[in-house]
């Protein structure tokens, strides 16, 4: 008889005209937009809108969104990510992330080429044909430019496109059991 009582009770509560919402619409579908038109967007460093127009690091800020609007990725995007969408805009793969040539087999006297900005670039070798094994990662580097994947004998060879003087600090690579093999079964 109780719990009767009690949900009887809670239906009346909630149908009541005592009862009122805090929000009658969803917070959501509270935006408004007055004008429909944005402002011009600002010039000046850091705010560059192509490839052209970046001298630093200082020109990969966006200028952000104007008030009451919400911003677009090239608004409010900053560094790396800035310079990715401003090279796609001019049609620019700023990171090439184009898949390696798995048309043929790397060999040594002919390597798959990949090209790298940095001191090392990871490959991912999922064999010839292409998927006929699972993912091996490859570390290619500067002091080690030719790697050779373990399943299927895939030879890829880092084609290294950045600054010539970049990197020279860069720490020698760690000994690894292929330090340990005469110099004659070396490629090069």
């Amino acid at each position: 008889m109780f719990s009767r009582s009690v949900i009887s009770t809670a239906r009346r509560a909630a149908t009541s005209q005592s009862f009122r919402p805090i929000a009658r619409r969803a917070f959501s579908a509270s935006i408004v937009v007055r004008g429909g038109k944005h402002a011009p967007a600002e010039t000046g460093p850091g705010v560059s809108m192509n490839l052209a127009d970046i001298k630093s690091s200082n020109d990969l800020f966006g200028p952000g969104a104007q008030p009451g609007t919400v911003p677009t990725d090239l608004e409010q995007a900053t560094g790396l990510e800035r310079l990715e969408i401003l090279g796609k805009m001019e049609g620019y793969d700023a990171f090439n992330m184009k898949p390696l040539d798995a048309s043929r087999l790397g060999t040594m006297e002919n390597p798959i080429l990949a090209q790298g900005f940095g001191e090392e670039h990871y490959v991912g070798c999922t064999g010839f044909p292409a998927d006929s094994h699972l993912t091996m990662w490859l570390t290619l580097s500067r002091t080690r430019p030719i790697e050779r994947c373990t399943e299927c004998g895939n030879v890829i060879k880092l084609d290294y496109v950045g600054p010539a003087d970049a990197h020279n600090d860069a720490p020698e690579d760690p000994k690894t059991m292929a330090d340990f093999v005469k110099k004659e079964y070396w490629y090069n």
